[in-house]
């Protein structure tokens, strides 16, 4: 009869263990989606910014359920060069600097599109920015954020839910309506009919607490609806100026 050592006997117990240990802590990791947050800063008095406006647009289109999200912000430095931006928000032009600071570049300019808040591209540059999104999609996202969004009386309740955060995130919830046609009668444009998507109706900031959940309230347009507009969620560094999470709300 063989014999087998008590030692070696052992070991192989320890092994198959920590194998089971190991598929078993495996099979409880949930691993995040990449994901691609678009930020375009833009202006209808810019006569380089309709051939971006166009690019995310379609990219918006080709990824209206999945995890490309797309926010056109209409900055207000271009309202002084002839025409006045019906969309044009100071706190966008903010929020353009505050980029600056984040990347260390300057001048800023239009048209800029930001991907996950880490690199600036040309807005129009269709291959350096689907080759950025591309890049992004491939990296799981540091945080999991859950939206949910219910009218009620011309305001929007929006519960939230976000796993992963740091001490350093804001959670930043965008009202975005989904197109637009703008009839631009003098500047760079003059005479043109642009087309605008995704446009940044609304912008807040939200502190997160410890355990990640909350509602927050926006304020619905006069011509909200559900199939114009939607709500759009992302958690950032304030620090870096990196994204690491984001969503769309479902509609209660």
């Amino acid at each position: 009869m063989k014999k087998i050592k008590t030692s070696s006997l052992f070991a192989s117990l320890l092994l198959l263990i920590g194998m089971s240990s190991c598929a078993q802590n495996n099979r409880d990791i949930k691993t995040t989606k990449g994901i691609a947050v678009l930020e375009l800063f833009t202006s209808e008095g810019c006569s380089s910014c309709p051939p971006a406006d166009e690019l995310l647009g379609k990219i918006q289109n080709e990824n209206k359920d999945g995890q490309v999200y797309v926010l056109s912000y209409h900055v207000d430095y271009w309202d002084r060069q002839g025409w006045k931006d019906i969309f044009s928000n100071p706190d966008y032009t903010k929020r353009q600097y505050d980029y600056a600071k984040w990347l260390g570049k300057e001048p800023i300019y239009t048209p800029q599109v930001i991907v996950n808040g880490k690199k600036d591209y040309i807005g129009s540059d269709e291959t350096a920015v689907r080759n950025a999104i591309k890049n992004a999609l491939s990296k799981p996202a540091a945080a999991e954020l859950a939206l949910e969004a219910t009218p009620v009386n011309n305001k929007l309740n929006v519960k939230y839910n976000v796993n992963g955060i740091s001490k350093n995130s804001l959670l930043l919830l965008a009202l975005v309506q989904k197109s637009a046609k703008s009839n631009v009668k003098r500047g760079e444009n003059a005479n043109r009919i642009l087309s605008q998507y995704q446009i940044v109706k609304q912008l807040q900031s939200i502190a997160l607490k410890n355990n990640g959940s909350g509602t927050s309230t926006i304020a619905a347009p006069k011509d909200f609806s559900a199939r114009d507009f939607e709500v759009i969620g992302f958690v950032q560094d304030v620090n870096s100026g990196a994204i690491l999470g984001a969503a769309r709300a479902g509609n209660h």
